[in-house]
């Protein structure tokens, strides 16, 4: 049996819809989207092809089954999902292409079309966001009581840790040895305003010197998931933020401990 948008000639069976939303449902989540987002955005898409679609969100799978109001035309789908770096521009875009397709009741094959000339976008150049999260960094160190040397040293020690994270990450290098790499070296830079008593806050600029690193975005989206009930998502989110943690926290102990800033 196959369903027929009342708005265009294009017949849109459970496989044709199937394919396109389990793609698209991963390219959300691997873009940093919560899931309360992506079973909105499907549902969305889904209502607007006279389906029903039902998932199971897993962070290495998303299991999906698209069924008519009848259940007399099922496809189920099972996709892997890759883990890439989070990009708000294309969650955006992303959730943009799913209210097009439920305004202009647009068939798989052409939402398939937009789904890959977005995904297929060249990423914004990260070298170019490298001077704003120093300043960003720095910014921290202001609010926290730092004075202007101590927001200097942040910016250096920013510079040269994220510089560093860039040029790991290009390498492909695993993200866990990047933190403890990338904090040690900021934690370095930063116990300088402390060492050579450079300004009256040293305290303050070896500890936002690795604010940049902390990972915000999975412990938010870990929360955001929790509420939602989606428990499997939300602690793995959790487990995977609280280990980066524990990585950033590494490489700062043994910085501080190199330059003898002390811990306690």
């Amino acid at each position: 049996m196959t369903t027929t948008n009342p708005t265009t000639s294009e017949t849109v069976t459970a496989r044709a819809a199937a394919r396109f939303i389990s793609d698209y449902a991963c390219r959300l989540l691997e873009c940093g989207a919560t899931c309360v987002r992506i079973e909105k955005n499907v549902n969305r898409i889904a209502r607007t092809w006279h389906l029903t679609a039902a998932m199971t969100i897993t962070p290495a799978h998303i299991s999906l089954t698209v069924s008519d109001t009848g259940g007399s035309d099922t496809f189920t789908l099972i996709t892997a999902v890759s883990h890439t770096s989070v990009s708000y521009d294309m969650n955006t875009s992303l959730s943009r292409l799913s209210w097009h397709i439920a305004d202009n009741a647009t068939d798989p094959a052409r939402a398939t079309a937009m789904l890959h000339e977005i995904t297929n976008r060249p990423r914004p150049d990260k070298w170019k966001t490298l001077p704003l999260v120093a300043l960003a960094n720095a910014s921290f160190c202001r609010l926290f009581g730092g004075d202007a040397t101590a927001m200097a040293t942040v910016f250096a020690a920013t510079t040269a840790g994220y510089a560093l994270k860039l040029i790991l990450s290009e390498a492909g290098m695993d993200l866990r040895p990047t933190l403890i790499l990338c904090a040690f070296v900021s934690s370095v830079l930063g116990a300088t305003d402390g060492l050579f008593s450079l300004g009256s806050t040293p305290d303050i600029a070896i500890a936002t010197s690795i604010l940049y690193l902390v990972p915000g975005i999975p412990f938010l989206n870990a929360f955001s998931d929790m509420i939602a009930g989606h428990y499997t998502c939300s602690f793995s989110r959790l487990a995977g933020a609280a280990i980066l943690t524990c990585c950033l926290s590494a490489g700062l102990c043994g910085g501080m401990l190199l330059m003898g800033a002390g811990m306690f």
